[in-house]
Protein backbone atom coordinates (compact mmCIF):
# COMPACT_ATOMS: atom_id res chain seq x y z
CA UNK A 1 0.00 0.00 0.00
CA UNK A 2 1.63 3.50 -0.90
CA UNK A 3 0.66 5.88 1.76
CA UNK A 4 1.60 8.94 -0.04
CA UNK A 5 4.67 9.45 -2.65
CA UNK A 6 5.20 12.64 -4.82
CA UNK A 7 6.68 12.55 -8.17
CA UNK A 8 7.68 15.58 -10.61
CA UNK A 9 7.91 14.05 -13.65
CA UNK A 10 8.83 17.61 -15.60
CA UNK A 11 9.45 21.48 -15.06
CA UNK A 12 8.96 24.45 -17.34
CA UNK A 13 10.55 27.08 -15.20
CA UNK A 14 8.86 27.07 -11.48
CA UNK A 15 6.12 25.11 -12.97
CA UNK A 16 5.85 21.67 -12.25
CA UNK A 17 4.09 18.27 -13.19
CA UNK A 18 3.66 15.24 -11.55
CA UNK A 19 2.01 12.56 -9.73
CA UNK A 20 0.54 11.91 -6.01
CA UNK A 21 0.37 8.39 -5.20
CA UNK A 22 -1.93 7.19 -2.72
CA UNK A 23 -3.75 4.18 -1.71
CA UNK A 24 -6.42 5.34 -3.45
CA UNK A 25 -5.37 6.13 -6.32
CA UNK A 26 -3.34 8.82 -8.55
CA UNK A 27 -3.43 12.25 -8.37
CA UNK A 28 -1.93 13.94 -11.36
CA UNK A 29 -0.67 17.48 -10.68
CA UNK A 30 -1.51 20.12 -11.46
CA UNK A 31 -4.54 18.93 -9.94
CA UNK A 32 -7.94 20.65 -9.31
CA UNK A 33 -10.11 19.30 -6.16
CA UNK A 34 -13.97 20.18 -6.72
CA UNK A 35 -15.65 21.08 -3.76
CA UNK A 36 -17.64 18.58 -2.08
CA UNK A 37 -18.58 20.56 0.96
CA UNK A 38 -21.42 18.67 3.00
CA UNK A 39 -20.59 15.02 1.08
CA UNK A 40 -21.11 15.97 -2.31
CA UNK A 41 -20.53 18.37 -5.19
CA UNK A 42 -23.67 20.17 -5.73
CA UNK A 43 -25.48 19.29 -8.67
CA UNK A 44 -23.35 16.51 -9.43
CA UNK A 45 -23.46 12.69 -9.10
CA UNK A 46 -20.12 10.99 -7.97
CA UNK A 47 -19.38 9.09 -11.50
CA UNK A 48 -20.22 12.00 -13.21
CA UNK A 49 -17.15 14.15 -11.28
CA UNK A 50 -14.82 11.61 -11.95
CA UNK A 51 -15.67 11.35 -15.82
CA UNK A 52 -14.89 15.05 -15.97
CA UNK A 53 -11.69 13.60 -15.21
CA UNK A 54 -11.64 14.84 -11.35
CA UNK A 55 -8.61 12.60 -9.40
CA UNK A 56 -9.83 13.75 -5.85
CA UNK A 57 -12.10 16.08 -4.23
CA UNK A 58 -12.19 18.08 -1.22
CA UNK A 59 -14.41 17.78 1.72
CA UNK A 60 -15.64 20.29 4.57
CA UNK A 61 -14.86 19.46 7.93
CA UNK A 62 -17.21 22.38 9.60
CA UNK A 63 -19.93 21.27 7.65
CA UNK A 64 -19.87 17.64 7.98
CA UNK A 65 -18.86 18.09 11.85
CA UNK A 66 -21.99 19.69 12.40
CA UNK A 67 -24.14 17.72 10.06
CA UNK A 68 -24.57 14.88 9.90
CA UNK A 69 -21.14 15.02 12.20
CA UNK A 70 -18.25 13.06 12.13
CA UNK A 71 -19.14 10.19 14.35
CA UNK A 72 -22.12 8.83 11.96
CA UNK A 73 -20.05 9.36 9.11
CA UNK A 74 -17.85 7.25 11.18
CA UNK A 75 -20.65 4.56 11.97
CA UNK A 76 -22.16 4.18 8.76
CA UNK A 77 -18.31 3.50 6.97
CA UNK A 78 -16.70 6.54 6.57
CA UNK A 79 -16.92 9.68 3.81
CA UNK A 80 -15.73 7.28 1.21
CA UNK A 81 -18.95 4.60 1.34
CA UNK A 82 -21.34 7.44 2.47
CA UNK A 83 -20.91 10.05 -1.01
CA UNK A 84 -19.87 6.70 -2.83
CA UNK A 85 -16.69 8.37 -3.77
CA UNK A 86 -13.92 5.59 -3.83
CA UNK A 87 -11.02 7.83 -4.62
CA UNK A 88 -9.07 10.55 -2.46
CA UNK A 89 -10.83 12.74 -1.01
CA UNK A 90 -8.84 15.90 1.01
CA UNK A 91 -10.51 17.64 4.08
CA UNK A 92 -9.98 21.19 4.76
CA UNK A 93 -9.19 21.42 9.02
CA UNK A 94 -12.69 23.39 9.42
CA UNK A 95 -10.32 26.75 10.65
CA UNK A 96 -11.45 29.07 7.73
CA UNK A 97 -15.25 27.87 7.96
CA UNK A 98 -15.37 29.24 11.62
CA UNK A 99 -13.65 32.05 11.27
CA UNK A 100 -15.93 33.46 8.10
CA UNK A 101 -19.24 31.60 9.01
CA UNK A 102 -19.46 32.04 12.68
CA UNK A 103 -20.64 35.72 13.82
CA UNK A 104 -20.00 34.74 17.72
CA UNK A 105 -16.23 33.33 18.05
CA UNK A 106 -13.75 33.23 20.48
CA UNK A 107 -10.03 32.23 19.93
CA UNK A 108 -7.86 31.35 22.28
CA UNK A 109 -4.24 28.93 22.57
CA UNK A 110 -6.70 26.10 22.84
CA UNK A 111 -9.19 26.40 19.92
CA UNK A 112 -12.29 28.06 18.57
CA UNK A 113 -15.20 28.55 20.53
CA UNK A 114 -18.10 28.98 18.11
CA UNK A 115 -21.95 28.87 17.40
CA UNK A 116 -23.02 26.65 14.64
CA UNK A 117 -24.62 28.47 11.94
CA UNK A 118 -27.18 25.82 11.54
CA UNK A 119 -28.68 26.25 15.17
CA UNK A 120 -26.68 28.32 16.83
CA UNK A 121 -25.13 25.09 19.27
CA UNK A 122 -21.48 26.10 20.96
CA UNK A 123 -18.72 24.04 19.85
CA UNK A 124 -15.23 23.68 20.65
CA UNK A 125 -12.70 23.02 17.52
CA UNK A 126 -8.78 22.78 18.17
CA UNK A 127 -6.09 21.16 16.58
CA UNK A 128 -7.15 17.74 18.43
CA UNK A 129 -10.62 18.20 17.55
CA UNK A 130 -10.31 18.34 13.97
CA UNK A 131 -7.96 15.71 13.92
CA UNK A 132 -9.83 13.32 15.44
CA UNK A 133 -13.08 14.37 13.06
CA UNK A 134 -10.76 14.04 10.11
CA UNK A 135 -9.99 11.35 11.14
CA UNK A 136 -13.33 9.66 11.78
CA UNK A 137 -14.43 10.86 8.27
CA UNK A 138 -11.82 8.94 7.01
CA UNK A 139 -9.87 11.61 4.96
CA UNK A 140 -6.87 11.11 2.74
CA UNK A 141 -5.29 13.80 2.99
CA UNK A 142 -5.70 16.19 6.37
CA UNK A 143 -5.48 19.76 6.66
CA UNK A 144 -3.78 20.88 9.60
CA UNK A 145 -5.81 23.37 11.66
CA UNK A 146 -5.27 27.00 11.33
CA UNK A 147 -6.24 30.36 11.60
CA UNK A 148 -6.67 32.39 8.69
CA UNK A 149 -6.79 36.18 9.40
CA UNK A 150 -7.93 39.35 6.64
CA UNK A 151 -5.12 40.39 4.48
CA UNK A 152 -5.72 43.69 5.90
CA UNK A 153 -4.97 43.58 9.14
CA UNK A 154 -2.11 45.22 10.97
CA UNK A 155 1.03 43.30 10.73
CA UNK A 156 1.06 42.72 14.24
CA UNK A 157 -2.23 40.77 13.94
CA UNK A 158 -0.97 38.74 11.03
CA UNK A 159 1.85 38.37 13.04
CA UNK A 160 0.79 36.65 16.26
CA UNK A 161 -2.06 34.65 13.91
CA UNK A 162 0.75 32.81 12.07
CA UNK A 163 2.25 31.89 15.26
CA UNK A 164 -0.85 30.68 16.66
CA UNK A 165 -1.34 28.83 13.73
CA UNK A 166 2.22 27.03 13.34
CA UNK A 167 2.01 26.13 17.21
CA UNK A 168 -1.71 24.74 16.42
CA UNK A 169 0.70 22.85 13.55
CA UNK A 170 2.53 21.65 15.58
CA UNK A 171 -0.54 20.40 17.83
CA UNK A 172 -1.79 18.96 14.54
CA UNK A 173 1.20 16.84 13.79
CA UNK A 174 1.35 15.48 17.14
CA UNK A 175 -2.72 14.64 17.03
CA UNK A 176 -2.06 13.04 13.54
CA UNK A 177 0.40 10.48 14.73
CA UNK A 178 -1.27 9.00 17.62
CA UNK A 179 -4.38 8.72 15.58
CA UNK A 180 -3.56 4.76 14.55
CA UNK A 181 -4.16 3.69 11.30
CA UNK A 182 -4.46 6.95 10.27
CA UNK A 183 -1.28 8.27 10.60
CA UNK A 184 -0.13 4.72 8.19
CA UNK A 185 -2.59 5.56 5.56
CA UNK A 186 -3.41 8.86 5.48
CA UNK A 187 -1.45 12.33 4.44
CA UNK A 188 -1.35 15.71 6.81
CA UNK A 189 -0.83 18.82 5.25
CA UNK A 190 0.87 21.55 7.14
CA UNK A 191 -0.48 25.43 5.90
CA UNK A 192 1.45 28.53 5.66
CA UNK A 193 0.25 31.64 6.56
CA UNK A 194 1.22 35.18 6.86
CA UNK A 195 -1.11 37.09 4.44
CA UNK A 196 1.52 39.35 1.66
CA UNK A 197 3.85 39.75 4.17
CA UNK A 198 7.40 37.90 2.44
CA UNK A 199 9.02 37.55 5.98
CA UNK A 200 5.99 36.54 7.64
CA UNK A 201 5.61 34.14 4.98
CA UNK A 202 8.91 32.79 5.37
CA UNK A 203 8.91 32.30 9.31
CA UNK A 204 5.80 30.10 8.53
CA UNK A 205 7.61 28.29 5.87
CA UNK A 206 10.70 27.52 8.14
CA UNK A 207 8.38 26.69 10.95
CA UNK A 208 6.64 24.24 9.10
CA UNK A 209 9.12 22.11 8.05
CA UNK A 210 10.97 22.09 10.88
CA UNK A 211 7.84 20.42 11.88
CA UNK A 212 7.81 17.97 8.82
CA UNK A 213 4.71 17.52 6.28
CA UNK A 214 3.66 15.38 3.18
CA UNK A 215 2.68 18.53 1.60
CA UNK A 216 2.06 22.22 2.12
CA UNK A 217 -0.62 24.37 1.55
CA UNK A 218 -0.35 28.34 0.83
CA UNK A 219 -3.23 29.82 3.05
CA UNK A 220 -4.73 33.53 3.82
CA UNK A 221 -4.85 33.92 0.19
CA UNK A 222 -7.77 34.70 -2.19
CA UNK A 223 -9.75 36.28 0.42
CA UNK A 224 -10.51 39.91 -1.17
CA UNK A 225 -7.04 41.28 -1.93
CA UNK A 226 -7.34 41.42 -5.54
CA UNK A 227 -5.43 38.85 -8.42
CA UNK A 228 -2.49 41.33 -8.47
CA UNK A 229 -1.68 41.20 -4.70
CA UNK A 230 -2.34 36.83 -4.79
CA UNK A 231 0.04 36.88 -7.45
CA UNK A 232 2.74 39.18 -5.81
CA UNK A 233 2.68 36.94 -2.92
CA UNK A 234 3.23 33.91 -5.37
CA UNK A 235 6.10 35.14 -6.90
CA UNK A 236 7.69 34.25 -3.39
CA UNK A 237 5.37 31.79 -1.53
CA UNK A 238 5.37 28.56 -2.89
CA UNK A 239 9.74 28.61 -3.50
CA UNK A 240 9.60 29.17 0.63
CA UNK A 241 8.32 25.76 0.77
CA UNK A 242 10.42 22.24 0.29
CA UNK A 243 10.45 21.57 -3.26
CA UNK A 244 10.04 17.76 -2.90
CA UNK A 245 6.30 18.16 -1.50
CA UNK A 246 3.30 19.36 -3.48
CA UNK A 247 2.24 22.98 -2.79
CA UNK A 248 -1.71 23.31 -2.26
CA UNK A 249 -3.35 27.36 -2.92
CA UNK A 250 -6.22 26.63 -0.78
CA UNK A 251 -9.76 27.97 -2.28
CA UNK A 252 -8.01 29.40 -5.71
CA UNK A 253 -10.12 30.14 -7.71
CA UNK A 254 -10.67 31.85 -11.49
CA UNK A 255 -9.24 29.57 -14.51
CA UNK A 256 -6.95 32.35 -14.72
CA UNK A 257 -5.14 32.64 -10.92
CA UNK A 258 -5.11 28.98 -11.88
CA UNK A 259 -2.70 29.28 -14.70
CA UNK A 260 -1.00 32.18 -12.85
CA UNK A 261 -0.38 30.27 -9.85
CA UNK A 262 0.72 27.11 -12.01
CA UNK A 263 3.35 29.12 -13.72
CA UNK A 264 4.82 29.71 -10.20
CA UNK A 265 5.34 26.74 -8.59
CA UNK A 266 1.77 25.51 -7.46
CA UNK A 267 0.53 21.85 -7.59
CA UNK A 268 -3.00 21.74 -6.16
CA UNK A 269 -6.20 24.09 -6.24
CA UNK A 270 -9.94 23.88 -5.04
CA UNK A 271 -12.44 26.20 -5.42
CA UNK A 272 -16.47 26.86 -5.31
CA UNK A 273 -16.21 29.03 -8.04
CA UNK A 274 -17.12 26.09 -11.40
CA UNK A 275 -19.73 24.64 -9.20
CA UNK A 276 -21.79 27.77 -7.84
CA UNK A 277 -21.53 29.59 -10.99
CA UNK A 278 -22.99 26.44 -12.82
CA UNK A 279 -26.03 27.04 -10.17
CA UNK A 280 -25.85 30.80 -11.12
CA UNK A 281 -26.04 30.54 -14.75
CA UNK A 282 -22.42 31.16 -15.09
CA UNK A 283 -20.15 29.02 -17.83
CA UNK A 284 -16.50 29.17 -18.40
CA UNK A 285 -15.52 28.76 -21.98
CA UNK A 286 -11.99 28.54 -23.63
CA UNK A 287 -13.59 32.24 -24.89
CA UNK A 288 -14.27 33.47 -21.19
CA UNK A 289 -17.09 33.18 -19.24
CA UNK A 290 -20.20 33.60 -20.40
CA UNK A 291 -23.76 34.28 -18.38
CA UNK A 292 -26.03 32.44 -20.18
CA UNK A 293 -29.03 34.59 -18.27
CA UNK A 294 -28.16 37.05 -21.04
CA UNK A 295 -30.77 37.78 -23.67
CA UNK A 296 -28.34 37.14 -26.51
CA UNK A 297 -28.54 33.37 -25.90
CA UNK A 298 -32.19 32.88 -26.58
CA UNK A 299 -32.19 31.69 -29.83
CA UNK A 300 -27.97 30.83 -30.31
CA UNK A 301 -28.35 27.48 -31.41
CA UNK A 302 -24.72 27.08 -30.98
CA UNK A 303 -22.86 24.80 -28.58
CA UNK A 304 -22.16 26.45 -25.12
CA UNK A 305 -18.04 26.32 -25.87
CA UNK A 306 -17.02 24.93 -29.64
CA UNK A 307 -13.53 23.94 -28.14
CA UNK A 308 -15.14 21.76 -24.99
CA UNK A 309 -15.81 17.53 -25.40
CA UNK A 310 -18.15 17.13 -22.12
CA UNK A 311 -21.69 15.96 -22.82
CA UNK A 312 -23.49 19.59 -21.92
CA UNK A 313 -21.65 20.80 -25.25
CA UNK A 314 -21.68 18.17 -27.37
CA UNK A 315 -25.80 17.93 -26.58
CA UNK A 316 -27.31 21.16 -26.16
CA UNK A 317 -27.36 24.50 -27.46
CA UNK A 318 -26.86 27.78 -25.63
CA UNK A 319 -30.44 28.80 -26.37
CA UNK A 320 -31.92 25.71 -24.28
CA UNK A 321 -29.48 26.39 -21.43
CA UNK A 322 -30.99 29.90 -21.68
CA UNK A 323 -34.62 28.82 -21.72
CA UNK A 324 -33.40 26.55 -18.51
CA UNK A 325 -31.26 29.56 -16.23
CA UNK A 326 -34.28 31.77 -17.32
CA UNK A 327 -37.16 29.20 -15.78
CA UNK A 328 -34.80 28.22 -12.73
CA UNK A 329 -35.32 24.61 -13.88
CA UNK A 330 -32.87 22.57 -11.95
CA UNK A 331 -31.14 21.03 -14.77
CA UNK A 332 -29.92 24.01 -16.25
CA UNK A 333 -27.68 24.29 -12.97
CA UNK A 334 -26.73 19.99 -13.30
CA UNK A 335 -25.78 21.00 -16.75
CA UNK A 336 -23.60 24.02 -16.21
CA UNK A 337 -21.99 22.18 -13.50
CA UNK A 338 -21.06 19.62 -15.38
CA UNK A 339 -19.08 21.89 -18.15
CA UNK A 340 -18.06 24.02 -15.64
CA UNK A 341 -15.99 21.11 -13.77
CA UNK A 342 -15.55 19.56 -17.40
CA UNK A 343 -13.52 22.95 -18.47
CA UNK A 344 -11.51 23.19 -15.37
CA UNK A 345 -10.70 19.90 -15.54
CA UNK A 346 -9.76 20.23 -19.27
CA UNK A 347 -7.96 23.32 -18.31
CA UNK A 348 -5.48 21.59 -15.70
CA UNK A 349 -5.01 18.75 -18.32
CA UNK A 350 -3.57 21.03 -20.65
CA UNK A 351 -1.44 22.82 -18.18
CA UNK A 352 0.06 18.83 -17.45
CA UNK A 353 0.79 18.55 -21.15
CA UNK A 354 2.54 21.94 -21.89
CA UNK A 355 4.68 21.75 -19.08
CA UNK A 356 5.18 17.99 -20.14
CA UNK A 357 6.48 18.73 -23.55
CA UNK A 358 8.06 22.02 -22.32
CA UNK A 359 5.55 24.36 -23.87
CA UNK A 360 3.65 26.23 -20.80
CA UNK A 361 4.80 29.80 -21.80
CA UNK A 362 2.93 29.21 -25.21
CA UNK A 363 0.05 27.78 -24.09
CA UNK A 364 -0.64 29.96 -21.25
CA UNK A 365 -0.06 33.00 -23.62
CA UNK A 366 -2.51 31.38 -25.83
CA UNK A 367 -4.61 31.11 -23.13
CA UNK A 368 -4.94 34.33 -22.08
CA UNK A 369 -5.27 35.84 -25.32
CA UNK A 370 -8.47 33.93 -26.06
CA UNK A 371 -9.77 34.26 -22.30
CA UNK A 372 -9.78 38.08 -22.80
CA UNK A 373 -10.63 38.34 -26.17
CA UNK A 374 -14.01 39.65 -25.08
Amino acid sequence: MTRFHFTIHATEGKARTGTIRMRRGEIRTPAFMPVGTAATVKAMKPESVRATGADIILGNTYHLMLRPGAERVAKLGGLHRFMNWPRPILTDSGGYQVMSLSDLRKITEEGVTFASHLDGSRHLLSPERSMEIQRLLGSDIVMAFDECPKADQPREVIAASMALSMRWARRSRAAFDAGGEQAESAALFGIQQGALDEGLRRESADALTQIGFDGYAIGGLAVGEGQEAMLATLDFAPQQLPGDRPRYLMGVGKPDDIVGAVERGVDMFDCVLPTRSGRNGQAFTWGGPLNLRNARFAEDQGPLDPRCSCPTCGSYSRAYLHHLIKSGEILGAMLLTEHNLSFYQQLMQGLRDAIGTGRLAGFAADFRRDYFAR
